[in-house]
Parts: C-alpha cells; sequence; structure tokens
C-alpha cells in the first residue's frame, strides 16, 4: 500500500507544476494593472513605476513565474497587495471556514443521497424511484444563487427562523475567541451550548444551498451502481442461500457498487472546496471562495496565486485519497 501511495504521490509533482503554470498564465492575462489598482487612478507614473519595481512585476514573466515557484516551495506566499496582510494570515482565518462549510454540506449529502439512491434502486419503478428520480433532477437544475436568495426569503426573512448571513450572531461573535478555527469544533472544546448551536444555525441555510447538487448526483449514482450489481448472478446466488435481503443488498450489493460512488464523493468534495463562491458570496460567508473572488477583482496576484495553489494542492490531495480508498476496497487496483 505504501509503494502504492509513493507512486502515486510523485505522479502528482508534473500535475501540480502544470496548475501553478496555468493559474500564473491565466493571471496575467487579466485586464488591469494591479500597481493602478493598489495605488488608485490618482497615482502618477513615476509612482506606478517605483511600486511596479518594488514588487518585481516590472520583470520579464518567466522569472517572475520561477520567483513565485521558488518562494512558493519555501511556503512563503507573500503579502497581499490591497491590504499589506500576510496571505498566510488571510488563509488561516478564512481556510477553516470554507473546509467546515464543505464538510457539513458533504455530510448532509451522504446522509440523504446514499439512502435516496438504495431506496431507489429497492423498489424500481415504484414511488420512492419515481420521487428520488424528480427530486434528484430539481436538485440538480436549481441555479445555487437562485435556491439561495429563496431560502433566505423563506427561512430567514419570513419564518425568522434561521440567520441569513455570517457564522455567529453579533453578540457571541464579539466575545468569541476561535481555538482552531473551526466553529463546530470550537464549540465542543469549549463545551458552550449555546455556541454550538448557533454555529449550527448559521450553517443550516448555506449547507442546504451548496449540497443540493452533490445530493442529487450522489442518489443517482447510488441507483445506478448499486441497480448494475444487483443485476449479477452472485446476487442471486445470495438470495437462494436464504440471505435476508436487507444482507444481501447492504453487504454484497452495496459494497460491490462503492468504487463509483467514492469516485463521485472525491469529485464532489473537490468541487465543493473551489466551487463555493457564489454560496459564500450570497450568505456573506467567510470563506476562501469570497476571499479568491475579491482578489481576482482588485487583481491581487499574491492572494489569487496562492489560494488556487492551495485548493488546488487540496483537490489533489484528495483524489489521492479516493485512490487510497480504491485500493483499500479492491487489492486489485494497486496491481495495475
Amino acid at each position: 500500500m505504501w509503494a502504492y501511495f509513493l507512486r502515486r504521490l510523485l505522479s502528482l509533482i508534473p500535475v501540480l507544476l502544470g496548475i501553478t503554470l496555468v493559474v500564473f498564465c491565466f493571471l496575467h492575462l487579466i485586464p488591469g494593472d494591479p500597481v493602478v489598482a493598489m495605488l488608485g487612478e490618482r497615482a502618477t507614473p513615476d509612482q506606478i513605476a517605483a511600486t511596479r519595481q518594488q514588487l518585481g512585476l516590472d520583470q520579464p514573466l518567466s522569472l517572475q513565474y520561477l520567483t513565485f515557484l521558488s518562494r512558493l516551495l519555501r511556503l512563503d506566499l507573500g503579502h497581499s497587495l490591497i491590504s499589506g496582510i500576510p496571505v498566510i494570515e488571510d488563509l488561516k482565518g478564512r481556510w477553516p471556514a470554507t473546509f467546515e462549510l464543505t464538510i457539513v454540506t458533504l455530510l448532509l449529502a451522504l446522509c440523504l443521497g446514499i439512502p435516496m439512491g438504495i431506496l431507489a434502486a429497492v423498489f424500481q419503478h415504484r414511488w420512492p424511484d419515481r420521487l428520488t428520480l424528480v427530486g434528484s433532477l430539481l436538485g440538480a437544475s436549481f441555479p445555487v444563487y437562485w435556491l439561495g436568495l429563496l431560502l433566505i426569503y423563506l427561512f430567514a426573512i419570513y419564518l425568522q427562523w434561521l440567520p441569513p448571513s455570517g457564522r455567529l450572531s453579533t453578540d457571541l461573535g464579539l466575545r468569541f475567541q476561535p481555538i482552531t478555527g473551526f466553529y463546530l469544533v470550537d464549540a465542543v472544546l469549549k463545551r458552550d451550548l449555546s455556541l454550538l448551536l448557533d454555529t449550527l444555525a448559521h450553517l443550516v441555510l448555506p449547507a442546504l444551498t451548496l449540497g443540493t447538487v452533490p445530493l442529487a448526483v450522489l442518489a443517482r449514482m447510488t441507483r445506478t451502481a448499486l441497480l448494475d450489481t444487483l443485476s449479477q448472478t452472485y446476487i442471486s446466488t445470495a438470495r437462494a442461500k436464504g440471505l435476508p435481503e436487507v444482507l444481501v443488498i447492504l453487504r454484497h450489493g452495496l459494497k460491490n457498487a462503492l468504487l463509483p460512488i467514492v469516485t463521485v464523493i472525491g469529485l464532489q468534495f473537490g468541487t465543493l472546496l473551489g466551487g463555493a463562491i457564489l454560496t459564500e458570496t450570497i450568505f456573506a460567508w467567510p470563506g476562501i471562495g469570497s476571499w479568491l473572488y475579491d482578489g481576482i477583482l482588485a487583481r491581487d496576484y499574491p492572494v489569487v496565486l496562492n489560494g488556487v495553489v492551495i485548493v488546488s494542492t487540496t483537490f489533489v490531495m484528495i483524489n489521492i485519497a479516493v485512490d487510497l480508498t480504491y485500493a483499500w476496497i479492491d487489492p486489485r487496483i494497486q496491481q495495475q
């Protein structure tokens, strides 16, 4: 297993280098001058030239790219051009917010999507199956921004059951000192029930908005994979031996249908990490998605470059975890 893990890890080096090169090139193709964005329209040409030289932006692009790689290898992420805050400090504050939202969203999709897919496969062509298919079609079709605004209007403004934005209520936020940055974990560590409930209340609407698409995809994939497995001859053999239907479905059917489901889970996890920009903007969620969006608008090169590289690296590591899960479920994969 360790040799397989090492091979997969080494194969990712060119992938990461390619990601950094593509992000660097695309970022420099964005119209506009970051120095003008930083100094303002009233800056003199001398001030602009001096600042560009100070930041190294007057160097050839190839030299700028090599300098960026060199600093990245030394974990020196630089400072934001606009705020002057070290990028690593911004990441420390915003990464847990996005990661916590992603984990809760994925758990929600797993807890609802997989059981829905199992029911749809077991009761094929009956009302649970039709209900799951219609629900998954609607879930995959709803635009995220439209669903988010609809949920805010219904549950936050009209019914006033849930908060419309942020990670904490104002009174709790003023006196709260985070430990890990993951508020659910901090609430448990502090043994603060009111903090835990308030954090959960703020997570409900963003997680529902972000989770509709992965929930729909997981339900459909579970249904398809399980139907394919249940049509195999070894399932008929298991039934002929007199095993209870629940054991046949869960032990023999679902276990052998896990590979495509794990693939979807890994892809959806990465997509949620990188695609939470709209949700974070709608719900004023202080995560990495809204931070990158602001960085792109301001042409803040260090923020966008390092932020995208960190998100991409996490996505790649999730893919490695998925591959290791493959090898654990089916050891024959290690030999290929």
